[in-house]
């Protein structure tokens, strides 16, 4: 999975969002290997935070004045929100940009663990209620899609994973995810509404 990731990202050029009104922002979707397979990193948000309360989202925030880059951004918030070194990760490529109803601009990043063995999370209770490893293979079968209506009423595809729902712009930068590396591993996704 890690090899489809890294060689369909490396020839990759991401869509690039013009609106310079919107706040930037970077987030990272990140594989990490639990029990031989691999499964990607979420995080329920707090009650204590500004955006999106209560809601699954990807590591990630917006771009401080002194992060060097966006990608600089994805790294740092990992580390801040989940624990995890900048040195332990290793980035494949970046996805489209994505905007979101609380006009921020989402640059998310694709990335990998690559300390072997259990990794020591140590997640900011003050903005997140829970650290979700959903495996890849479940985010990839059929029984996890739901077809969902979003706030501005746009139909769109969200993830069930036991008793939550991935959606909005999550779910989008995870589906667009999922597009890209299905094909390569052989994996038929269902057509988009």
């Amino acid at each position: 999975m890690r090899d489809t990731a890294r060689s369909v990202l490396a020839g990759y050029a991401p869509r690039l969002h013009a609106d310079t009104t919107l706040i930037p922002a970077a987030v990272m979707l990140l594989l990490y290997e639990r029990d031989g397979e691999e499964h990607l990193l979420f995080q329920v948000r707090s009650q204590h935070v500004e955006h999106h309360k209560g809601e699954i989202s990807l590591p990630g925030g917006a771009r401080d004045a002194e992060d060097a880059s966006l990608q600089h951004t994805a790294l740092r918030e990992l580390h801040e929100e989940c624990g995890v070194h900048p040195d332990h990760v290793e980035v494949f490529g970046r996805l489209d940009d994505f905007a979101t109803r609380t006009r921020f601009v989402m640059a998310p990043y694709v990335g990998a663990i690559t300390v072997p063995g259990e990794y020591p999370f140590h997640t900011a209770n003050i903005e997140m209620d829970e650290l979700l490893q959903v495996p890849v293979s479940h985010l990839l079968s059929h029984t996890a899609i739901e077809e969902t209506i979003d706030a501005l009423g746009r139909p769109g595809r969200s993830f069930r994973f036991g008793d939550h729902l991935i959606f909005g712009a999550t779910a989008r930068v995870l589906d667009s995810f999922l597009d890209l590396i299905a094909p390569p591993l052989g994996v038929e996704r269902l057509p988009r509404l």
